[in-house]
């Protein structure tokens, strides 16, 4: 059953960077929690916690596609150990400007130049397709496998990150995920045989990978799924307070990425015979409708139980989104520019997920308990939408070298 997986592994080095990248990739995960609760435990401020990490949120939007055309023009070993050193400082900055009562905006400020790293999903991506590019059901099952791998780290992230900081003290998750990014991320580095080689320049001027019409296309998608996560996890919180369990949220939250993870997995055993931009509209018009589970659930006053189950169906129709749309990034650019483009892509997500918390809030102090679930719902149908109306743009796009699926 899983003999697409047990491929994917066969070829030389991929377990190595697979799981090296899996380091790198989980001490992202622990970071926003990280930070919350380092600066409100020290400052007794969430206001001031979350002013920060939205900081942090915003830098990482706006750097990853600069990195990521660093990464296309020297490649992916360079520009990583550069990010590692560059990002030290800054970090170590922050956790003692936090435990010793530096003014506010030193956090700011240490918190926004932190955030250079490379995104190391991105560039697993990359070497998945550089190991084969010739067979595109085995990078379909890479790409499942990565979106797999990506819950599983936002599952157990944020968890080992409280158990540190609340078990040990409120640097010690930051610290932690510091450690295991910059080993992550060098160790990853490190793996030279597995890493693409870097393509020569365009013979003109080189344009920006977002003025592609297809990649604008899929970062409007990218930031309307933001959404959905964003504020999903917020009205989740929320509903569970209303109902007086609010220590039951974080495990229906896993719910949701549980959900995604079984999902991702399952659609890369699956060799359908639908192009990628039709998998993306599939892909999309599933979770629209599975988004509808939640929201019947929540108003209807269902509880918990109900929810939880609902909200793990919701989950599931996430991943075929995310892997059809990473998919369509890399073959609508050209090889030189897969890097830019994951990082452009990513930072819409980052872009949604940040404006769906603020809806969701919003949504949550004003209605009735339930009624914020409407926000995800109504996020995956503009996602839909916006797809719906862009496809003539992503099929006119052949992917140009079919070898260079990569991110």
């Amino acid at each position: 059953m899983f003999a697409s997986y047990r491929r994917l592994f066969a070829a030389p080095g991929a377990l190595a960077f697979t799981l090296t990248g899996l380091f790198a990739r989980l001490s992202f995960a622990m970071t926003g929690v990280s930070t919350v609760v380092l600066i409100a435990t020290r400052r007794d401020s969430y206001a001031l916690a979350g002013a920060v990490s939205a900081t942090g949120v915003v830098a990482i939007a706006v750097g990853l596609p600069l990195i990521g055309r660093l990464v296309d023009r020297y490649g992916q070993a360079r520009v990583s150990v550069g990010a590692v050193l560059l990002a030290a400082w800054p970090t170590a900055g922050l956790l003692l400007c936090a435990h010793f009562g530096a003014p506010a905006w030193t956090l700011f400020v240490c918190c926004a130049t932190s955030s250079v790293l490379p995104s190391l999903g991105g560039m697993t991506r990359a070497r998945w397709a550089h190991l084969h590019r010739d067979d595109p059901a085995a990078r379909h099952a890479a790409n499942s496998l990565e979106q797999a791998l990506d819950e599983l780290c936002f599952m157990g992230g944020p968890v080992f990150a409280m158990l540190l900081c609340t078990s040990l003290f409120p640097e010690a998750g930051l610290l932690a995920g510091a450690v295991l990014g910059s080993a992550g991320l060098l160790l990853f580095a490190a793996q030279r045989r597995t890493e693409p080689p870097v393509q020569p320049p365009a013979a003109g001027p080189e344009r920006g990978a977002l003025r592609d019409g297809g990649l604008r296309v899929l970062v409007l998608v990218f930031a309307a799924t933001g959404v959905v996560f964003g504020s999903m996890e917020v009205t989740t919180i929320a509903y569970a307070d209303a109902l007086g369990q609010k220590p039951l949220a974080g495990g229906l939250l896993a719910l949701v990425a549980a959900g995604s993870c079984v999902s991702g997995l399952v659609l890369g055993l699956v060799r359908g015979r639908v192009g990628t931009t039709g998998r993306l509209l599939l892909g999309v018009a599933a979770m629209t409708v599975l988004l509808l589970l939640p929201l019947a659930a929540g108003v209807s006053g269902a509880g918990l139980g109900l929810l939880g189950a609902a909200l793990f169906v919701a989950g599931s129709g996430t991943a075929p989104t995310m892997v059809a749309g990473m998919t369509m990034v890399q073959e609508v650019l050209p090889e030189r520019q897969l890097n830019e483009g994951m990082g452009v892509a990513v930072a819409g997500i980052l872009v949604g997920i940040s404006t769906g918390a603020a809806l969701g809030g919003v949504v949550a102090q004003q209605a009735a308990p339930g009624t914020g679930f409407l926000v995800p719902a109504g996020a995956a149908g503009v996602a839909l939408l916006t797809a719906l109306a862009g496809r003539r743009r992503l099929r006119v796009r052949p992917a140009p070298q079919v070898s260079a699926l990569a991110a």
